[in-house]
């Protein structure tokens, strides 16, 4: 069983790999990963076929849940922030042989512009919400393309908002919907944000139907700004 706490410095095939046997560090020296919870698979999972989707799905709902708690910040504000996840499972031949067990780790940043993370990363958002370099901002005079980065550097957009495009028993409707959704609710949101000005641009950042299925419900809206 992985061991929560443990930090280690990954690259970018590594945190999309399956299963991770990267060498820990020291919390105390450079790292951009630190598993943050680790257990057993529930039992209606011993049969499971390595890739099944159900497990990814349960997975989902632990590995955002326990971040969430560990940093201190809601759904909104962890989307919101520099602040990635990845998890792994056990090798083929250890599944295959019966062992259960997931590991979720925090990582900085998102691929491939990882940053180092503290020695720890317990109630990283809660204690610092307002602190520019965990919450995400972009650089770019078009929102297209541009360059996700920490909102303590130069940047042109920042992720302000997050709402609701649909229920958790909702089915996926779609992404011309959800698109649509999106762009009418994030125009709202925006403007509010802002203080309702004239004339103002804003963005948004959907998800599909693979997000969908693994639980997530929310869009990202972006304003133009430079604060």
């Amino acid at each position: 069983m992985p061991k929560d706490g443990v930090c280690r410095d990954l690259s970018a095939d590594a945190v999309n790999a399956l299963t991770n046997d990267s060498p820990a560090v020291d919390c105390a020296e450079p790292h951009n990963a630190q598993t943050y919870a680790t257990g057993s698979l529930p039992s209606r999972f011993a049969t499971a076929s390595y890739d099944d989707v159900a497990v990814a799905d349960w997975t989902y709902d632990a590995c955002t849940s326990s971040l969430e708690r560990v940093v201190g910040a809601d759904e909104s504000l962890l989307m919101r922030s520099i602040l990635t996840w990845a998890w792994f499972r056990p090798s083929t031949a250890a599944w295959n042989s019966g062992v259960r067990w997931y590991r979720c780790d925090v990582v900085g940043g998102q691929s491939p512009s990882f940053v180092d993370l503290p020695k720890t990363v317990r109630h990283l958002l809660g204690a610092r919400a307002s602190d520019d370099q965990w919450l995400v901002c972009a650089k770019g005079a078009s929102f297209d393309g541009a360059q996700r980065v920490p909102c303590a550097q130069p940047h042109d957009w920042r992720a302000v908002t997050t709402i609701k495009v649909g229920e958790p028993a909702d089915s996926y409707p779609g992404d011309d919907a959800v698109k649509a959704k999106s762009d009418e609710y994030c125009q709202g949101s925006v403007s509010a944000y802002l203080g309702y000005p004239t004339n103002y641009d804003y963005a948004y950042t959907w998800f599909g139907a693979e997000e969908w299925q693994a639980g997530n419900r929310r869009s990202v809206c972006w304003a133009k700004t430079s604060d």
